[in-house]
């Protein structure tokens, strides 16, 4: 079905992306090490761990959704029957989840497309383009309504799959 097909693509991103976190750890205990033993900061290590870090935040979006590892307010909906519930949800999902979803999915496009078109370059003493992780952000809220939606047709269709049935 189109939701077990939405679930395996967040979880292979999720876990592809995980690594970028072995990654920028790397990268940190190198530069302290640089710093502190040898003396000799590196000029680029800030700069790229801020953006793979950046990279790494929002691409797990869906994957976190996927494993409902979001912030939820369950003060209602706890107390309802299971079916009662499961509507309650969809009706989240519709009414809040897929408009920002999707706004977030336009203006992140937007954004990336503008940071691409300018050239924008960070800041620091090693000059790195921002527009790949500008560009992320609209992947990220894609694969984040992607998701959405799959939480969706779980709900309606009443098919509650766990994580690990992917």
């Amino acid at each position: 079905m189109l939701f077990q097909f939405i679930d395996r693509i967040n979880e292979v991103v999720g876990r592809i992306v995980s690594i970028v976190a072995i990654i920028f750890g790397a990268i940190i205990i190198y530069d302290v090490f640089m710093r502190y033993a040898l003396n000799d900061p590196t000029r680029w290590a800030f700069d790229v761990t801020r953006q793979l870090y950046g990279f790494y935040f929002v691409m797990l979006g869906g994957y976190a959704l996927r494993h409902q590892a979001h912030v939820r307010v369950d003060l209602i909906t706890e107390m309802l029957a299971a079916t009662p519930r499961r509507w309650v949800e969809a009706a989240g999902y519709v009414i809040f989840f897929f408009p920002f979803a999707w706004v977030f999915m336009t203006r992140s496009y937007e954004f990336g497309m503008r940071s691409y078109a300018q050239g924008e370059t960070t800041y620091g003493s090693v000059q790195l383009p921002v527009y790949p992780l500008k560009m992320a952000m609209a992947l990220a809220a894609a694969l984040l309504l992607l998701q959405g939606i799959s939480e969706f047709l779980k709900l309606v269709l009443n098919r509650q799959e766990t994580p690990s049935d992917a």
